[in-house]
C-alpha cells in the first residue's frame, strides 16, 4: 500500500500525521510502525519531519517510528517564544511525556543531534541506541566550523544583529540558498515547496535565525557552550550502541574526522556514504534507512544484556 504525506510518496509503509497539546502549544508529528522499540527522528535547521519520510519506511517494520516537528517548525506551533536551545529541549521533553515514550532508539541530524545527546546525558536509562550524523558539537574555533570557508563566513553573518535579520527574516536565505545547496542533488518543485510551507513570513522565521546563533563556538553562547561540553563528556562515557554516518566532505564533520569521533566512542559503528554534505537524508535515504532497520535488533540484544546483567 502506497502512501502521500506532504506531497510526496513514501512507498509501502503509511506515514500518519497526528498532533498533541504540548506547554502551550501544539507539536505535530509523522508515525509509522506499531510495534518493535520506539524510534524518534530529531531533524534540525531548517526542515522538519519532512526530511525523514524516506528514510521511515525502511524502518517502521521493525519500529515505531516517530518523527515531530521542533517548535516552530513544519506544522508545529510557533509560541512567541525565544526559540533558543533550552526552548526546544522543554518542548520535545513535553512531547516525550504527552505520548507517554518510555525507553527509546533516537534518530537525528544537525541540532537534533543536540537534543538527542542532552537527552541521552540526563536519561542515559531509557536511550536504548543513537543513530547520528552531520551532529552539533563545541567548537573551539570558527576554524573548527564547517568544511567550507564560505559557509563559515556566511554563518558569522547570520550570527552579527541586522545581518543575520536580513538574511534569515527578509530574505529566506536558510531555505533558499544553504538548504539546496547542502544537498547534492537537485530538489525539485515539490521538495522545496514543502521545505518553504512553515516559513511564509519573516516572523515565522524567527526559529531558524536563532538556531545559528545558539552554535556553541568559542565558548559562546556561554551557556550552549557549558551544555554541549557536558552532554559530549556523557556520550563518550555512554555504552548503548550508536550509528554513526558520515559523507563526504560533509559539512560540518569530515568523514575522516567522523570515522575518529566514532573511534572514540563506545560501541558506536560507523557508516561512510559516500558523496554528502550536511542533509544526508535527502541524498542518502535508502542507505540510511536499511541501516538503521539491520542495526535496530543490535539496540534490543542490548538492552537484554543489560536486564541480565
Amino acid at each position: 500500500m502506497n502512501s502521500k504525506i506532504d506531497g510526496q510518496q513514501t512507498g509501502a509503509a503509511p506515514l500518519r500525521r497526528s498532533q498533541v497539546p504540548v506547554l502551550d502549544s501544539t507539536m505535530s508529528y509523522l508515525e509509522a510502525g506499531t510495534s518493535g522499540p520506539t524510534v524518534l527522528f530529531l531533524h534540525g535547521n531548517p526542515t522538519s519531519s519532512y526530511i525523514w519520510r524516506n528514510i521511515i519506511p525502511h524502518v517502521a517494520p521493525v519500529g515505531r517510528c516517530i518523527a515531530p516537528d521542533l517548535i516552530g517548525y513544519g506544522q508545529s506551533g510557533k509560541p512567541d517564544i525565544d526559540y533558543r536551545f533550552f526552548d526546544h529541549v522543554r518542548y520535545l521533553d513535553a512531547f516525550i511525556e504527552a505520548l507517554d515514550i518510555k525507553d527509546l532508539v533516537i534518530v537525528a541530524q544537525d541540532w537534533g543531534t543536540a537534543l538527542a545527546f542532552h537527552l541521552a546525558a540526563r536519561r542515559p536509562q531509557r536511550v536504548l541506541g543513537l543513530a547520528f550524523m552531520e551532529f552539533i558539537r563545541p567548537f573551539e574555533r570558527w576554524e573548527d566550523f564547517h568544511q567550507r570557508p564560505q559557509a563559515r563566513e556566511l554563518f558569522k553573518a547570520l550570527r552579527t544583529p541586522g545581518a543575520g535579520e536580513k538574511l534569515v527574516l527578509k530574505d529566506n536565505v536558510f531555505v533558499e540558498k544553504i538548504l539546496p545547496a547542502s544537498v547534492l542533488r537537485p530538489m525539485n518543485e515539490d521538495e522545496m515547496a514543502a521545505y518553504r510551507a512553515p516559513f511564509p513570513t519573516p516572523q515565522s522565521r524567527k526559529p531558524v535565525l536563532r538556531l545559528p546563533r545558539e552554535l556553541p563556538i568559542e565558548g559562546l553562547p556561554a551557556d550552549v557552550a557549558a551544555i554541549s561540553e557536558h552532554d559530549h563528556r556523557a556520550l563518550r562515557l555512554s555504552s548503548y550502541p550508536k550509528l554513526l554516518f558520515a559523507g563526504d566532505p560533509g559539512a560540518l564533520i569530515s568523514p575522516q574526522a567522523a570515522k575518529e569521533f566514532a573511534a572514540g566512542l563506545k560501541n558506536c559503528r560507523f557508516i561512510n556514504l559516500g558523496p554528502g554534505a550536511h542533509y544526508l537524508q535527502e541524498d542518502h535515504p535508502d542507505t540510511i534507512g536499511k541501516a538503521i532497520a539491520d542495526w535496530l535488533p543490535e539496540t534490543e540484544r542490548a538492552e537484554s544484556a543489560a536486564e541480565l546483567a
